[in-house]
C-alpha cells in the first residue's frame, strides 16, 4: 500500500498547517512539503490513478481527503480576490433570537450587526487547539467570498481527477464517491460553526458515479450516513465484514434515486469525543459541551421530518418539516397540534437507538414536553 498522511496528532506543532508547509508522513517517513496542499494532494492522486505507487494490473482503492476548506480557509494565490464584489443572501435568523430552539444557541451566536445594518463576525474564543485565523470584524460577504474562493481549487481538482480516469481508460470501471464529513453554517441560526443538528451544520452533499451501472443526472432526497456508505462499498466489491455494522442497504436508492416509498429512518447521534462505553452514562458538563459548545443530541430523519432531542434536562425538542421549512426556522414540536407527531418521532428515535445497540436511552434526561 502507498500512504501519504498529514498526521496532525503525531505532529502537533504542524497541526494548523491546513494549506501550506505541511509535514507529511510518506510511507513512514516524515517530510516537510512545500506548496498548496489541495494542489499537492491532487497531483499525488492523479499519479496514483495513472499507475504510480501501485500494481497497475490490480484493482485499487484511493481515499483522498482534502484539508480544504477548513479554517483558516485560505484560497490558493491564483483564486484570491476572484469573487470580490459579490454579495450573498443573509440567513433569516442570523441575529436571533431563537425562542423555538435550545438555549445553547445563545452561546454560539457568532455574528453582530454593524453600523451599516449588515452582519459582521464577532470575536470568538480561541485556544491552543483552534487554528481558525479568520479575524473578528470580517463581514458576512467577505467570509462567504473567502470560503468559495478556497473551494475553487477543489473544483479544479475534481476536474483533474475525472480527466485522469477518463484519459487512462478507467472511468467506466471506477466507483467515484464525492462527500464531506459535515456542513458548516455561514450565519444560519447565528452560527459560524459545525456539529449542531441542523442541515447547515451537519448535512453535506454526496455524489456518486459508476458509469453505466447507476442512473445519471438524478437527485435523491433521502438522507444517508457514513455506515450506509460502508455497506454500499462492501456490496459493490463483494466483501463481507467480519464484524457488526449498522449501515443500511441503500442500493434501492442508488438504483432508483427518486424512490418515493423509502421509509427507513436515519439516525445520527452527537456524543462529543466520547464513544462506546463512555456514552452509557450522563456526561459531566465539560464533556457535554466539549465540541463547539454544542451539547449531545439524538437526530432522526424520517420522511420529510427531522426530529432533534438535545440531551439536556428540560430542553425543548425540535421537529422540522424540511419540505415546507428547509431553513429549519419553524419548530413544530412546540406546537400543541403536533404532539402526536412528536410522540411518534420520539418513539422511533428510541427504537433506532435500540436497533443500533446504543445505550443513550438508558439515561437520557427528560425533555420540556415530557415534563408538561
Amino acid at each position: 500500500d502507498h500512504q501519504i498522511v498529514w498526521n496532525r496528532p503525531g505532529q502537533p506543532e504542524n497541526a494548523g498547517n491546513y494549506f501550506y508547509d505541511q509535514i507529511l508522513t510518506i510511507n513512514g517517513t516524515n517530510l516537510r512539503v512545500p506548496g498548496y496542499s489541495t494542489d499537492n494532494y491532487t497531483q499525488w492522486a492523479v499519479e496514483y490513478i495513472q499507475g504510480e505507487n501501485r500494481d497497475p494490473k490490480k484493482p485499487w482503492y484511493l481515499w483522498l481527503c482534502y484539508g480544504a476548506i477548513h479554517g483558516p480557509t485560505t484560497p490558493a494565490d491564483r483564486h484570491e480576490g476572484k469573487l470580490a464584489g459579490n454579495s450573498a443572501p443573509v440567513p433569516a435568523d442570523i441575529f436571533g433570537p431563537w425562542p423555538q430552539k435550545p438555549d445553547y444557541l445563545n452561546s454560539t451566536q457568532a455574528w453582530e450587526q454593524g453600523g451599516d445594518g449588515k452582519p459582521y463576525r464577532k470575536s470568538k474564543k480561541v485556544d491552543s487547539t483552534n487554528f481558525n485565523t479568520n479575524t473578528a470584524g470580517q463581514s458576512y460577504d467577505d467570509w462567504v467570498q473567502q470560503s468559495n474562493e478556497c473551494a475553487m481549487a477543489l473544483d479544479e481538482s475534481v476536474g483533474r481527477l475525472m480527466d485522469a480516469l477518463r484519459d487512462s481508460g478507467q472511468l467506466d470501471n471506477t466507483i467515484i464517491i464525492y462527500a464531506a464529513d459535515q456542513g458548516f453554517a455561514l450565519g444560519e441560526h447565528g452560527m459560524n460553526n459545525k456539529v449542531a443538528p441542523y442541515d447547515a451544520t451537519v448535512a453535506s452533499p454526496m455524489m456518486i458515479s459508476y458509469s453505466g451501472k447507476i442512473p445519471q443526472d438524478k437527485v435523491c432526497r433521502h438522507p444517508i450516513n457514513a455506515p450506509d456508505v460502508v455497506q454500499l462499498l462492501c456490496h459493490y466489491t463483494g466483501l463481507t465484514l467480519p464484524w457488526r455494522t449498522d449501515g443500511r442497504d441503500i442500493r434501492p436508492l442508488i438504483a432508483q434515486p427518486e424512490l418515493t416509498d423509502w421509509d427507513q429512518p436515519m439516525l445520527m447521534t452527537h456524543t462529543g469525543r466520547k464513544y462506546g462505553a463512555d456514552t452509557e452514562s450522563l456526561p459531566d458538563h465539560e464533556a457535554m459541551y466539549e465540541v463547539g459548545g454544542i451539547p449531545w443530541y439524538v437526530l432522526l430523519r424520517q420522511g420529510k421530518y427531522k426530529y432533534i432531542r438535545t440531551l439536556v434536562e428540560g430542553e425543548i425538542e425540535e421537529i422540522y418539516d424540511l419540505d415546507e421549512d428547509p431553513e429549519e426556522l419553524n419548530n413544530l414540536a412546540v406546537k400543541s397540534e403536533y404532539h402526536s407527531l412528536l410522540s411518534s418521532l420520539r418513539e422511533t428515535a428510541i427504537k433506532e437507538l435500540h436497533r443500533t445497540d446504543a445505550k443513550l436511552d438508558h439515561w437520557m434526561p427528560v425533555t420540556a414536553a415530557m415534563k408538561e
